[in-house]
Order: structure tokens, then sequence, then C-alpha cells
């Protein structure tokens, strides 16, 4: 699959390493994750913008909702955070994680319910909280009491006594090597870590160095949360620069370019106390066209957005975003296949569909519940080849997945962690004109539809509403005066009423105005 995008691209097949490009601007900054010459994902954070995904707050409960099983809490906004029970209960290491078990561990204290955070939170009280989805819509942030500090090698957990490795991690004996790496952090009590995937031969010594630097960070969250009352942010979560050499710059990506010098240093600066190996392929790109332009990048962007993408084999998927769900159609399109092996055919191109809805889920940042409507198969085998292929390339999707098996009706349905507003939604805005319906109805409805009104009023027994003007589209009177020009003589002959049409190119057209000749007033409906 990747293959022709190179070509199309300009990308080359003997690079198969991540490269990451960075556009610095002043109204916002993009990062653009590549993968062999491909755009794989693209963040972009303009300077209007604040997130506070992964901020750090005090906050006051302000009230409880037993029948929701949640709390409002104040935490400065407009719009109150929501803490569901279960996001203030202190939480399991999740199933992508291997838990390891410390020597001299003390035994757990009795579990906390759902029933018994009312009782723990009373409202008024104050309750130190992490942002872990942003606000979306009409609705404020959700929050969490399990609070965790990413670094570069490592999940710092300050108020939960739990170890685990990333299952990501495959090797058993490089799993056994960060077991024992583990036994030996020095991590106060009552706190926990979760070794990440960049681990993965990783000496002891980065470990360790970046353990201190996270221990460091919580002492100072600490001494603000004493010294300032609720509501406060105790920790913000670093720009996207910082946030991209924290999580993107790992042994996978061959080079980053800035197309920035100032920010490139900053870069560098930052790579350096986490690996000098990570600082020298940080690299300034001077270029006098635009950076995005110059490899390609923009075309990339252009045609992410399209509802359509084409696949390498010729079928399509159709990409429909709602409030409630994401929903993906597949088609053959052009890819006839062989005719002999038509069950081939439609394999290959719901393959190919899994390995593209999968990265347009990263590229367009989407989530909640997604179901994929895949072409039929009747083969078990080829259903499960085809789960199969969907959760390997899941497994590269920072955000939490959770994929089922295909359905009798040929559906695959699956939930993505949802953390901020798409990148459709953060791009554009819903058209002024259809407002984000995407359809306006057609001149023949909009004819239908005077007609209707016009002999509504005709009716009445009104002097003044026997004689109207009527202000319509040009499109609506392009109808009116061609196709429907005799229903408006026989609508006025029937009703003795007289109808005069004026055209308005400002007008919307879905807009009509019934305006009274003899008072010159618009008559409302």
């Amino acid at each position: 699959m990747l293959k022709r995008f190179k070509r199309f691209f300009g990308g080359k097949d003997s690079d198969p390493e991540q490269k990451i490009v960075i556009n610095v601007e002043k109204l916002e900054n993009r990062v653009a994750v590549l993968n062999g010459g491909v755009l794989d994902e693209l963040s972009i954070e303009r300077s209007e913008d604040e997130n506070i995904v992964g901020s750090i707050f005090k906050g006051r409960v302000k009230n409880i909702e037993p029948g929701l099983k949640a709390m409002f809490v104040d935490i400065g906004f407009e719009k109150n955070a929501f803490l569901h029970f279960w996001d203030a209960i202190p939480a399991a290491i999740d199933d992508e994680m291997e838990t390891v078990q410390r020597r001299g561990k003390k035994k757990q204290q009795k579990r906390i319910q759902a029933k018994d955070i009312p009782s723990i939170y009373p409202v008024g009280s104050e309750v130190v909280i992490q942002v872990t989805k942003g606000p979306i819509g009409t609705k404020g942030p959700r929050v969490t009491t399990n609070l965790s500090l990413p670094g570069r090698y490592m999940v710092l957990m300050p108020l939960t006594d739990q170890f685990g490795i990333s299952r990501k991690i495959e090797d058993p004996k490089e799993r056994q090597r960060l077991r024992k790496i583990t036994e030996r952090l020095s991590v106060p009590e009552g706190m926990g870590v979760i070794l990440r995937t960049v681990c993965e031969g990783a000496r002891a010594r980065y470990i360790v160095r970046d353990l201190q630097m996270l221990l460091n960070q919580w002492e100072e969250i600490v001494e603000i949360r004493e010294s300032n009352k609720a509501p406060v942010c105790v920790f913000e979560e670093p720009a996207l620069i910082e946030r991209t050499v924290r999580d993107f710059l790992t042994d996978d990506v061959g080079e980053v370019l800035c197309d920035d010098e100032e920010t490139v240093e900053q870069m560098k600066e930052m790579a350096g106390e986490i690996s000098r190996r990570s600082k020298k392929r940080i690299k300034y790109f001077p270029t006098q066209e635009p950076i995005f332009d110059r490899l390609g990048i923009e075309r990339q962007i252009a045609n992410a957005f399209h509802r359509q993408v084409w696949l390498p084999c010729g079928g399509y998927i159709v990409i429909d975003e709602t409030e409630a769900m994401i929903s993906i159609d597949v088609n053959t399109g052009r890819n006839k296949g062989n005719k002999n092996n038509m069950d081939k055919m439609i394999l290959e191109t719901n393959l190919e569909s899994a390995d593209e809805v999968a990265r347009q889920l990263r590229l367009r940042n989407i989530g909640g519940l997604v179901v994929v409507d895949f072409i039929d198969m009747k083969s078990r085998k080829d259903q499960q080849a085809l789960y199969r292929r969907m959760r390997e390339n899941l497994l590269n999707d920072k955000a939490k997945t959770h994929v089922l098996q295909i359905s009798q009706l040929g559906l695959m349905e699956m939930t993505r962690q949802r953390l901020n507003e798409s990148l459709s939604t953060s791009v554009y805005d819903s058209c002024p004109y259809c407002d984000g319906k995407g359809t306006i109805k057609s001149t023949v409805t909009m004819s239908v539809e005077i007609q209707r009104q016009a002999a509504a009023f005709l009716q009445r027994p009104r002097p003044d509403l026997h004689d109207l003007v009527i202000v319509v589209h040009p499109d609506v009177m392009e109808r009116l005066r061609t196709a429907d020009d005799q229903h408006l003589v026989e609508l006025q002959r029937k009703f003795e009423g007289r109808l005069t049409f004026r055209s308005d190119p400002n007008f919307h057209r879905e807009k009509v105005a019934f305006i009274s000749a003899q008072t010159g007033k618009e008559i409302e409906p």
C-alpha cells in the first residue's frame, strides 16, 4: 500500500524510518509524522487555543448528581469539569500494561467503591484532578483523580502505588531486564510508575534520570497546590513542540526537520536532557518554499479531509463524522479484480481499507464510536484475517482503542479514545449557507412551498393579503418564471389575487419574503 503513495508523493522505498516535520508560524504550529513519505499523523496548535488535556488542577466540588453518578468540579473555566464516580476511584493498570509486583510492597488498603465517593468529596471540598478529555461542543472537560505525569521513558503515578511495563515490548529477555530495573527504582512510598514502549533497549541510567525529573516535577506541583486556593492550575501540559520531543522522538524516527532555527535550538536543548543521540537527529530545514509544500505534505493534508478516500487497489472508503459516531463505508470502486476469484478481490479491498481506516482515525484525530461497513465476506477465515489486520494497525495508535469482531451484518465496531475535538472541527467551521447539513432545498421544493404558502395567504379574508410581492433567490426565480409559471397563473385565477415576484441575489436559497403590496410590510407565515 505504501509504495504507491511513496511514488506519488516523492518518497523513497529505501527510507522506511519515520520522519517528523515541524512548521512554525505566528498563528499556529504544525507537526506532521511521516512513515515512508506518507502522512500518518498531524497535530495543529494555534496561539489562541488552550489545550488543557493532561493539565492538573486543584478544583472545588460544586454539586453532586447521584443519578449520573458524577460530580461537577469548578476548575476556573466557564463550564465545570465532569468527574464520574468511577474516575474518582484509584484505577488499576489497564490491559496494555503488565503489572510488576515489587518486593516488600505493603498490603493494599480497603478498596474504595463508587458509593463512597460523595462522602470522600462532599460539596465544597477541594479535589486535585487531571483533565483526560477537553471540552467538546457544549460539554465541559472530563477529569480524573488518577494523576499521571508522562516522561520520556515512563509515566509517574504520584497517587497510585502500582508498577507496570508496556505489553508492546514483546521480547521476553527485555521484559525481564526491565522488571529488574523497576524493582531497583527508588520510588517514594505510595507512588507508582509505568515503563513506556520507548524503554526497550534503553540504558538503566536513562530511566533513573527520567524518574528523577518527574519526581522534581511532582514536588513543584505539590508546592503550587499547597500555596494556592482552588480553583488553580497546578500543572500545565507542555505545548505541542515540547510534547513532540517527549512523545514522538523515538528510535524509529530517522530525523526531525523544522523550518524555524530558534525552535530547533529549543528542541535540541530539551532532547539533550534525555538523549544526546536524539539531539543529533533534530535539524534546521531552511527553504524559501513553505516546508509542508516542499515535502509534499500540504497536498496530503488537503486529501485527508475528503469525504471519499481512494485506496491503491482502486476501491475507496467514505467517512461521515457525526456527533454520536463515525460511520465508514467500504466500496470496491474501480477494483474489478479477478472475475474468477471475487473473494480474493473483496479481501484485498477490505484489508487495504483496514490500513486506511486506522490511518485516517489518527490523521483526523476522530474518536468515540466508530462503525465500519466492510464488504461482506462469507469466509470466516477472511473475516479473521481482516480483524487481525485492523488490530495490528491500531497498535501504533497512541489513543486507546477497542475493536470487536465482524458482526453478522458485516459491521466492525470499535471505540477510540477522544481527547479533543477532531482535526476537521479545529480547522473548519460549519458552512454558513447550509449550516453544516451539506445540503440545501432544491428549487422544486422551494417552488412547492412558495405556492402552498401563497395559497394560504390568498384564502384569508384580509384585503392586504390579496396583492403580494414575493422576494426569492434568483435560482428559485428562474424555476418560477419557466417551469411553474402556468401553475402561478392558475393560483391567482383560483383565489382572485395577484402575485408579483422579485429576485434578490443576497437572499439565501431557502429564504422567501412575502410582502403586502398594500402596506409594504413583510407578512409572517
